[in-house]
């Protein structure tokens, strides 16, 4: 058995993406993502997904030459790799992205997301090459099936008006009657039983209306309110006051560790004032969670020293794969933090990797978010399905998963065909075809 590398295949590929609102725009009509091929001396093809946006294959091109001859199981070795190649320091910058998609864009954290591809590919191939799944690789499953959320969207029915683009038959989503009918057919659907609500789109109060109608048209049900960090420490305590008494979690509510360290000590002090006046107060017991503030190992120390996060949202794109997220499970479980996954816009190849790793993660108490519903294309032979909002972890050997190399044609002519101006994720210069006038949102938008 050779299981050196002879060939890797980059394909981009521009995916429809419906009109989902946040707090920096819209989603484009389209979004990029990157297939990633890895194919032994053997003619084993494993695959992997990560980010499409230039800036990635910027690196991603380099780093598969340096591959060639190395074999798929020097998973270790895929770091060294990426610490050989350059990174353009104009891709580099240290403002935080409003929009929670990859943080501050630092040159290691661009190549952890291009290694987290190779990796993914990589595991896929070996386990196919010795017959065994990738969570085998991992260590061995500890669930069969893993939970998922159903991730809410203010959305518009359509694209603006003039934007070529998919159609859907979701419709708008606007108000809380809006969200609580988006909820309902992802119940429907798909069996969720868990609903996170992505804000920072309205003001908190209209925000804080959709949750209380969620909470009334699904009691008991788990919720989760995500403004990607839109709110001032204040209006975040606010809207904790207000819907603390039915959320799972409250995610990012406020930007950086210091702000929300800050929110996590007016909940305690809130807590502990009930408590002394023999009642459990609405903020009690609201854990804070991240996708923003904890991206990189680096980065745990303060989060956790100041206690500013009690759930990380883990996501391996940007942790750099599936390995490093189940290193990333065992210093939260040593601490006491919880985990659960982040979700961006993403395939098959990608909820089948989340999958695999989150069914090794013990004490995984939370159900990961997931877009794949919203993406009505795929490169897979077959999509991935929820059943009792569930997905089941495949026991095929590697991913359990086959590329359609006429989709995978399909959707890499259309970002061939494209002009440049959709090949970069830009939630802002989407908004301004609806909006000329938009500007992305100082924060605290509230």
């Amino acid at each position: 058995m050779d299981l050196s590398i002879t060939d890797v295949r980059l394909t981009p590929v521009l995916v429809a993406d419906p009109p989902l609102l946040n707090t920096q725009g819209v989603h484009q009509p389209y979004t990029p993502r990157l297939i990633v091929e890895v194919v032994t001396d053997d003619g084993v093809v494993g695959v992997g997904e990560t980010y499409g946006d230039t800036k990635y294959l910027e690196l991603a091109r380099p780093f598969a030459a340096k591959l060639i001859g190395r074999q798929v199981s020097d998973l270790n070795e895929l770091f060294t790799v990426a610490d050989e190649v350059a990174v353009d320091q104009s891709r580099v910058s240290g403002q935080v992205d409003v929009g929670g998609l990859r943080g501050v864009q630092t040159a290691d954290k661009l190549r952890l997301s291009v290694v987290s591809g190779f990796e993914v590919a990589c595991l896929d191939a070996l386990g196919k090459a010795v017959g065994l799944p990738v969570h085998a690789l991992l260590g061995g499953k500890v669930r069969d099936a893993v939970e998922y959320s159903a991730y809410l969207f203010y959305r518009w029915a359509d694209h603006p008006e003039g934007v070529a683009c998919e159609k859907d038959d979701w419709g708008a989503a606007v108000d809380p009657a809006g969200v609580v009918a988006q909820a309902r057919v992802f119940k429907e659907r798909y069996g969720f039983t868990s609903f996170k609500l992505k804000g920072g789109v309205f003001p908190p109060e209209e925000e804080i209306a959709a949750v209380r109608a969620l909470a009334e048209a699904f009691p008991g049900h788990p919720l989760r309110l995500d403004p990607n960090g839109a709110w001032s420490v204040a209006t975040s305590l606010t809207v904790a006051e207000e819907v603390g008494d039915v959320l799972e979690y409250l995610e990012d509510p406020t930007l950086g560790t210091s702000a929300m360290a800050e929110v996590a000590a007016g909940l305690k002090g809130a807590a502990r004032s009930a408590s002394d006046k023999g009642g459990g107060g609405r903020r009690a017991g609201v854990p804070l969670a991240t996708n923003m503030c904890v991206t990189t190992f680096g980065e745990i120390k303060e989060a956790f020293a100041k206690d500013a996060v009690q759930v990380v949202l883990s996501d391996h794109h940007y942790w750099g794969g599936l390995r490093n997220t189940q290193q990333l499970a065992a210093i939260c479980r040593t601490f006491g933090v919880g985990v659960s996954m982040h979700s961006n816009t993403h395939l098959g190849i990608s909820l089948a990797a989340m999958t695999h790793v989150a069914s090794t993660v013990p004490g995984l108490h939370h159900a990961c978010d997931s877009h794949y519903p919203w993406q009505s294309e795929d490169v897979l032979t077959e999509r991935l399905t929820f059943e009792g909002g569930k997905v089941a972890v495949r026991d095929a050997p590697g991913l359990g998963v086959e590329l359609d190399r006429d989709k995978l044609r399909f959707l890499h002519q259309r970002w061939l065909d494209d002009d440049g101006a959709l090949r970069e994720r830009d939630d802002a210069a989407a908004m301004r075809i609806a909006d000329p006038g938009w500007v992305t949102p100082a924060v605290p938008r509230w």
